[in-house]
């Protein structure tokens, strides 16, 4: 190919059979369109996440929504005006606690249960017996034994203003801490010394947490996989005057506690957004809710790269699939909102789930005249890679005579939309 541009290169897979579901289990219910990636900028792939593309490894698929059995939506926070949860904040603190105790929680699950073995604290029965008395006194007010001034309420003040994510992932320990948690980003780059001088021992953990909490055969999680599911990708690193310092690509994102890795978050950092990739962790470590917590933790990143490149604002969790309980939880995080698999406009999610109660598939647009503003015009325009030359699909077709793809064509420009079918290079063999 003439010229340095950096191009985005494809090889397109229909979507016609039918896959083992890994939420459902459902054998064969599993539908979705596929491309292998040989390079892709970051941009072309920021495109195609908005309209339902995923990656894994260098693979790119996109869900067939309303033919699969799960349906995958687009999830997307606003990370600027996040704020955490009551039951994050249980999250944020548990950490605090361990960190500064070193006392694992003993709870069910996750660690966010209550023991029932325990005794509820004192100052819980205190605040308990506090409130019983306070309805004994107004219902004594009512029937003219006594009476109770309701205090003014507190004018608000910036003192009473919502504590943010960050005050919280930043408390201060004490000196005398048991442990001490460090998170670090390294690029995915096998020259990267910081990358390859911990690269065993996150091979080593990324096997420790398939077999323990997916319960992987041994041989499912060999070092070959890891490298394609988590290190393989096809964005190469690009750094813009407007961009973040860190720049732009796939990064893991370490959590190092006393000397070692006990977690790693894959992400993508793109134009628009963090886009979480995959979590693995140390099985001993799961009462800390180690997946809720290292989302706040990519949700305070994106904040602090949006400073440096405004347009970063976004943290994408990946797919959100209502009819798989387990997933739900990523709607938690909000403000929140769901791509409409048709328009491919966002949606804030409050409004998608009553229609996702009612079935699996919906479409989140409520204008019944809105259609994909991207919507394919003309295949003519699709650009391809023939014989190490880049040229429109019309005059690739002039070149091969008689060529019966265009059926194939047209479907996958249809789905990477008409913008990215003229940039990003169609392989045609």
């Amino acid at each position: 190919m003439a010229g340095n541009k950096s191009y985005t290169i494809v090889e397109y897979f229909g979507g016609d059979d039918g896959y083992r579901c890994g939420y459902c289990k459902n054998e064969k219910g599993n539908f979705s369109h596929g491309m292998w990636t040989h390079t892709m900028t970051v941009q072309d792939y920021q495109d195609l996440i908005d309209r339902g593309w995923r990656r894994s490894g260098k693979y790119v698929y996109k869900p067939i929504m309303n033919k699969t059995c799960c349906p995958q939506y687009t999830i997307r926070c606003h990370a600027l005006k996040f704020q955490p949860s009551k039951s994050h904040k249980k999250i944020l603190k548990k950490m605090s606690k361990f960190l500064s105790k070193g006392e694992l929680p003993k709870g069910p699950g996750d660690g966010l249960g209550a023991d029932a073995s325990r005794p509820p604290c004192r100052k819980a029965k205190d605040v308990r017996k506090e409130r019983r008395l306070q309805k004994e006194q107004m219902r004594q007010g009512a029937d003219g034994v006594s009476s109770i001034v309701s205090p003014t309420p507190p004018t608000p003040t910036q003192d009473n203003q919502p504590k943010p994510l960050e005050d919280f992932i930043n408390e201060s320990l004490p000196d005398s801490s048991s442990h001490c948690l460090e998170v670090r980003l390294v690029p995915v780059n096998f020259e990267d010394p910081q990358f390859t001088a911990s690269y065993q021992q996150s091979v080593a953990l990324y096997a420790r947490y398939q077999m323990a909490i997916h319960g992987d055969d041994p041989s499912a999680c060999s070092e070959s996989e890891f490298r394609r599911f988590l290190c393989d990708s096809p964005l190469e690193a690009e750094f813009s005057p407007d961009g973040p310092e860190v720049g732009y690509g796939s990064f893991h994102q370490q959590y190092w506690l006393d000397g070692r890795i006990v977690a790693v978050g894959v992400i993508d950092i793109l134009p628009t957004c963090v886009s979480s990739v995959y979590l693995y962790y140390h099985p001993d470590f799961a009462s800390l809710s180690l997946g809720s917590y290292s989302a706040l933790r990519e949700i305070a990143f994106t904040r602090q790269l949006q400073k440096q490149s405004p347009k970063l604002s976004y943290y994408y969790l990946g797919f959100y699939i209502h009819s798989c309980p387990k997933m739900r939880y990523k709607g938690q995080y909000r403000p929140s909102d769901l791509v409409c698999p048709e328009t491919f406009v966002w949606v804030p999610i409050e409004r998608c789930l009553p229609q996702l109660e009612n079935s699996r598939y919906a479409r989140f647009n409520q204008d019944p005249d809105a259609g994909d503003a991207r919507v394919l015009k003309d295949v003519g325009r699709v650009m391809v890679l023939y014989r190490r030359t880049v040229m429109p699909y019309a005059a690739y077709t002039r070149k091969r005579k008689g060529s019966n793809d265009e059926t194939e064509v047209q479907q996958y420009a249809s789905l990477v939309g008409q913008d990215c079918a003229e940039r990003i290079l169609l392989y045609r063999a």
